[in-house]
């Protein structure tokens, strides 16, 4: 399984990812190992979507970033 996932930062910032193992990535983003997050602990699992096919988990990610992207993000997974 593949997951995009939305995070919610401590300055409100959201963060998408995707991963294949959500459990490992969310401790790697709570340990402070990831970039982004590092500096905006502590961080809460807001929402995730699971595919069975990773181009699409990465294309879906990828919509996400974009500008409607956000904007249905914030709609509807927010």
């Amino acid at each position: 399984m593949h997951y995009v996932y939305l995070l919610k930062c401590k300055d409100e910032t959201i963060y998408t990812g995707c991963t294949n193992n959500l459990d490992n990535r969310l401790k790697r983003h709570q340990k402070g190992e990831v970039h982004y997050t590092k500096s905006r602990l502590p961080i809460e699992l807001v929402t995730y979507v699971c595919f069975t096919d990773k181009y699409k988990a990465y294309n879906f990610e990828k919509y996400l970033k974009s500008g409607s992207g956000k904007a249905f993000a914030n709609k509807r997974l927010i």
